[in-house]
Formats: structure tokens, sequence, C-alpha cells
């Protein structure tokens, strides 16, 4: 795995621009939905979460519409001919995504590398459709202004790897980046909220001011030296975190916060996450940076343990899940510390059921170490907003508890069928195939996901010139 993300110099002037006014915004983060028109792919896939949150195939509609200011040089009543192009593909795309949801999920698409199909995918041909047409059409713009090891640069190992792997990837990444932003569909911020806590962020003084300034400040040079932020008002902007402060350091560009696609881990709704325009994205911790000897498991007849967790005690969830299980049951194993005698991916690989309980944030790796471990995840959350569920069903690969059931677990796990767990289990064997981390990427993998959840939350945008 790369170690760090390369890219170029950065021009270090800061001018104020003037914030643009949120109210005027909200009309295209928010479009209305067609009457009539069939849900494709909903947030449905929420831990506690109400179902008024969905991301519904009718808001990709582009009825949410938006006259932006630009600071172009241009003249003010000369039409932006590009963006009316680009407006145009979106719209084609949409009909055609459209037309798939209303066709029957035994329809196919040709592809020589994988056929989207099965219970694991809310409408698999949509998707299909939807993914080939972003790999026909989808083009980002990064913005190049920057340094490492601030910009263009993030961590390629632990917890916060999918951060570094993402900024890495676009950096070298010739299908989708576009070097012309004229060309673009979305333009991405490429800023590390890792990178700025550890380099800037004194753990003494603990002022969270660096994020403020650091934000504010690469804003601030791109809006005043591209039209492109304040046409849209930010959004068709990008940005992406996997740091528990991601939220927060979107937080002081207001447009940031409420209009630009925010890609997090921490995709929790009670902080204000949008599944209409934000999306979430797994939390991988590659502790080596790379995923060798994590892929695969025992198959179910070898599988001699219940289910499994080892883990610290933090967060709201775990002091529960210790209360009633820790070290008090020979079928559901839970340690605050594995023994020594244990290999923590060796008792993942021999567990039917992988628990995930959250701890101070909602996002777990152990979703992802479960899935890579073919073991099928226990998710234990609250307002949690899962990775791709715009596209995938997890409830077809996965159990969700609610913390209110977390004292008749066994009891819930024991009461399912054998047939019915190792279908669930056969399909997170085939759902691994979009949380693997490659390099380069593969088509459907982990980046691939990512870059179309952002495909799905531009098609929920219409901006007009």
């Amino acid at each position: 795995m790369p170690k760090q993300a390369h890219r170029r110099s950065y021009q270090n002037v800061f001018v104020l621009f003037a914030m643009a006014f949120f109210a005027i915004v909200s009309v295209v983060v928010m479009p209305k939905a067609h009457g009539g028109i069939s849900t494709w792919l909903g947030l449905t896939s929420t831990i506690g979460m109400s179902s008024d949150s969905q991301f519904r195939f009718n808001n990709i509609s582009g009825n949410g519409s938006f006259t932006g200011k630009s600071v172009s040089k241009r003249d003010n009543d000369k039409r932006d001919v590009n963006l009316e192009r680009l407006e145009a593909g979106l719209a084609t795309a949409r009909e055609l995504i459209r037309e798939a949801t209303k066709l029957n999920q035994t329809s196919t698409l040709e592809d020589a590398d994988y056929v989207p199909h099965g219970d694991i995918y809310r409408n698999a041909y949509a998707f299909h459709r939807s993914y080939l047409l972003m790999e026909r059409l989808f083009k980002i713009f990064v913005y190049e202004e920057g340094e490492p090891p601030i910009f263009h640069n993030g961590p390629c190992k632990n917890i916060y790897s999918m951060e570094g792997l993402f900024l890495s990837f676009m950096g070298t990444d010739t299908k989708f980046r576009t070097l012309d932003p004229e060309k673009a569909h979305v333009y991405f911020l490429p800023f590390s909220v890792v990178m700025i806590i550890e380099y800037l962020f004194d753990p003494i003084i603990r002022d969270k001011a660096v994020l403020q300034r650091t934000v504010v400040d690469y804003v601030r040079v791109i809006s005043n030296k591209y039209p492109f932020w304040n046409r849209s008002l930010g959004a068709d902007h990008v940005v992406l975190s996997c740091h528990d402060w991601g939220p927060r350091a979107t937080w002081y560009v207001r447009q940031l916060y409420f209009v630009a696609i925010r890609v997090l881990c921490n995709a929790n709704t009670s902080e204000h996450f949008n599944p209409k325009k934000d999306a979430s994205f797994p939390e991988i911790n590659l502790k080596t940076g790379e995923i060798t000897g994590l892929i695969g498991g025992f198959p179910p007849s070898k599988r001699s343990i219940l289910a499994f967790f080892a883990g610290q005690m933090h967060g709201r969830i775990r002091p529960l899940l210790f209360q009633h299980w820790k070290e008090k049951d020979k079928d559901l194993l839970v340690y605050e510390t594995l023994p020594k005698k244990f290999s923590y991916h060796d008792m993942l690989k021999k567990s039917k059921y992988c628990i995930c309980p959250s701890g101070h944030e909602v996002a777990s790796p152990r979703i992802v170490e479960a899935i890579y471990a073919e073991c099928v995840p226990v998710l234990i959350s609250q307002h949690y907003v899962l990775p791709f569920s715009d596209v995938l069903d997890w409830e077809s690969f996965s159990i969700q508890v609610s913390v209110s059931e977390i004292p008749q677990l066994k009891e819930i796990l024991m009461g399912i069928p054998e047939e019915k767990y190792r279908r669930m289990q056969e399909r997170v064997k085939q759902v691994q195939r979009h949380f693997v981390v490659n390099n380069p990427p593969n088509r459907f993998d982990v980046f691939h996901m990512i870059i179309h959840s952002i495909w799905l939350r531009r098609l929920n945008v219409r901006i007009y010139s």
C-alpha cells in the first residue's frame, strides 16, 4: 500500500470570501420527490434511525434546483455551456436509472467482470445500470492547491487508513479524475483531518481552532481562484474523512456542513449526517497497510464459536455488552482483553457471528473485519447510516440488534435457524468484494463503491448557470 499520496504546490494566498446564504442552497440538497416514482436505493439500513431519513430514488430527480452566484469573469448574462452540457448528461443518467428501477430483478446487463445479483442488493439491476453510467460519465476534479502532509496525503495504515488510501488512489486515478475543472461533475477538497490533527493539533493545549483555520483558509483559496464553489455554494464539492472529528472539521464553513457532499466514516444522524447529500463509507483497520491474511475463514461446519467480540470499553453501548456477557458464557465469547493464547483474527474466522458494537463513535472497523473473515456481523449501534446502504441490503447479510436487546443476545442468535445462517454467511462472502481494498483499485471494490456513493449524491443535485 502507498504510504502517502503526492500532489503539488500550495499557493499561500488567503483572500476573504463572502459566505453564501444557506437558506438558498437548501433546495439543492433536499429536492422534492416526484410523485409516482418508485423507490430505488433507500438508506433504510440504519440502526435506530427513522425511515424518513431515506435516500430514495425519487430524490434522484434533479427537481431541486439552484441558480448560484459565480465569481467567474464571464459576463453575467452568458450561459455556462459546459455546466449545461454536464447537467444534460446527468439528466439522461437519471432517466436511464429510473427506467432500470421498473424492470424485474431478474434482468441483467452484460459485464465481463461481475454482474450484481441476489439479495444483498436493494435493486441489483438498477445498481449495475448506475455503476456502468458512473464509469462512462463521472468526472472528479481534485483541487491541486495544498502541500503534504496536510493536503493530498493521509494515513494508509491503522484505523483511519481509508482516508489516506482514498487520497492516494485519487492522486493516481485516470478513470474518474479530470485535470480540466470545466469537465468535472464534482470538486474534491483533498485535506486530511487525520493529518491536520497529527501535525497541527497540540495534545496539551487541545486547541481545535487549528481545524477551523486550515479548512476555512483552504475554502477561501479555492473559492477565490475558481468559480465553481460560488457557482453552487459548495453543493457539488466533496470532502472525505474517517477521523472522529471529520464532521466537526466541516462545521466551520457552513456550506461544507449543510450543503456539500460529506463522505464520512462517522455517519451519525444525531450529529446532522444527512443521507440525502452525505455518504457513509467503511472504517477499515489495516494495521500493516495490507489485507494479506485478513480475507477468508472456516466453512460454516467448522465454526465452533457462536459469537465473538474483543475490544476496549468505551462509549455507551460496550459497557452494557460487558455487563451482561463479559467472560460469562462458553458460546458467546466477549472479552475486554483477549487472552494471549488466542489469535484475534483466528477467533473471527472460527465464529459464526461477530459482534460489532459502536464505541465512542458510531462507526466500527469490526464490521469490515467480520466481512473479511466471512463472519456474519451483529450490528449494535444507534443513529448509524451503514456504508453503501443506498445499494446494499444489510438485513440480508447481517443481524441488527437494538441496545435494549443486549441481554437477550444469545437467545436471539440461537434462535436463528441453521439454514438461514448459512444463507447469510454466503451473502457475506458475496458482499465482501465491495469492501476489499485493492492496490491498484479493481472494479466494484471499496474505492469504486465510495465513488459510486458520491455519484449518487451528485445525481441528487441540479445546478443552473
